[in-house]
């Protein structure tokens, strides 16, 4: 159910801030998604970064989605929510040796490793258990993916993956690992990416790497391009869905590969991002000099995107009507902070004590990302079969 059919009365019996999830929405976008992939014989790891509740998981598990995590509670995370170790690629740039020990023990499908002591770590401790490691050389691609700067990682500049200049090292400490098998090459360039050009640029990019490796006899069985297929912020109900179609249609005419090759994906927030939306009520309106004040009952510890990318979401008040007269407001949180703040001139109804304020688009590291600064409640969600 969109959040502005539900009926007023109906949010009432829930206290906020509260995380709303529209499961219907989710099951459209997540079958939009896996039909476009599965048609191109393509494989949608999904990044379980952006939002690990239960009921989330679970239906992306159902879906046929297989998972990628970048910390070991990640892992143990997919696993109890059914996704096979099969299906399981464990990323990140730190992993730690507990980490590394679980996933091993779990036998999962790969480690897309991002150094060369990584390979030595991971190929020690798969010797002590006694076990062979499948693992995916993380490559920086230096592509631009024309996003915020806190969300770009395909640049040499970037702590991820293994520099260029080091890649005939890394070919050499692989021949000597025993307890390693390289399966593939994995490449991710950044979050939000909303230009098609960027993906056509990786393409070209991962070709010329796959090529280097299998002119000096390497055979490359995955290509894991990463992810970061972006959503729209500003216009979650114009645009509900990413156009997966798009996306998966650039790689499959752009990428080389051989029937045997396997083209893996790492989707997060293009899944679950529009699913989601933070509900919230006025506590307080407050007019300043040259200001008027919203302040909410949710803060950064419920969302912290705006306060630490300046991200924009679309705030809306909910239950409004045409005639309803607007004013501009600085829509702010409860936090004892300045940069708890969720936008500024907003315009919005002219609204009171107690209003329901809805903030867009926050299915994608909004939930994952609370805290409990200020000893704030743990967070809450209702979902869309529960109205």
């Amino acid at each position: 159910m969109n959040i502005h059919q539900i009926n007023l009365n109906q949010l009432k019996g829930f206290e906020t801030p509260f995380y709303y999830y529209d499961l219907d929405l989710l099951n459209e976008t997540l079958s939009k998604a896996k039909s476009a992939a599965d048609k191109r014989g393509f494989h949608v790891h999904y990044a379980l970064k952006a939002n690990f509740n239960d009921r989330i998981l679970g239906l992306i598990q159902e879906k046929g989605f297989a998972a990628d995590c970048v910390s070991g509670n990640e892992v143990q995370k997919s696993i109890e929510a059914g996704f096979s170790a099969s299906q399981i690629t464990f990323a990140g740039v730190g992993k730690s040796d507990k980490e590394i020990v679980l996933a091993l023990k779990h036998q999962i499908f790969a480690f897309n490793v991002e150094s060369i002591q990584e390979l030595l770590v991971i190929n020690e401790l798969a010797k002590e258990n006694g076990v062979k490691a499948q693992v995916s050389l993380r490559i920086n691609p230096n592509v631009d993916a024309h996003t915020h700067h806190y969300i770009t990682t395909g640049l040499d500049e970037n702590k991820f993956g293994v520099p260029n200049s080091e890649l005939e090292k890394a070919a050499a400490v692989l021949r000597g690992c025993e307890h390693l098998e390289l399966l593939g090459l994995h490449f991710h360039v950044g979050s939000q990416i909303t230009d098609i050009n960027v993906f056509k640029s990786l393409c070209v990019k991962v070709n010329e790497w796959k090529n280097w490796f299998e002119e000096r006899g390497t055979a490359i069985k995955v290509l894991n391009v990463g992810g970061g297929l972006g959503v729209d912020y500003y216009e979650p109900d114009a645009h509900p869905f990413a156009d997966f179609e798009a996306y998966f249609e650039v790689f499959d005419k752009f990428l080389e590969r051989t029937a045997q090759q396997e083209v893996h994906f790492e989707l997060g927030r293009a899944l679950v991002a529009q699913s989601g939306s933070l509900v919230s009520k006025v506590l307080y309106t407050k007019s300043g000099v040259k200001k008027n004040f919203l302040i909410l009952d949710a803060g950064m510890t419920e969302l912290m995107r705006p306060a630490l990318y300046q991200a924009y979401h679309k705030i809306e008040k909910l239950g409004t009507s045409e005639n309803d007269k607007s004013l501009n407001y600085d829509v702010v949180g409860p936090i004892c902070e300045s940069s708890d703040c969720f936008g500024k001139e907003v315009s919005l109804p002219e609204s009171e004590r107690g209003d329901f304020i809805a903030i867009r688009t926050a299915g994608a590291y909004g939930e994952v990302m609370a805290s409990r600064y200020n000893l704030r409640e743990e967070i809450r969600y209702v979902y869309s079969d529960q109205i």
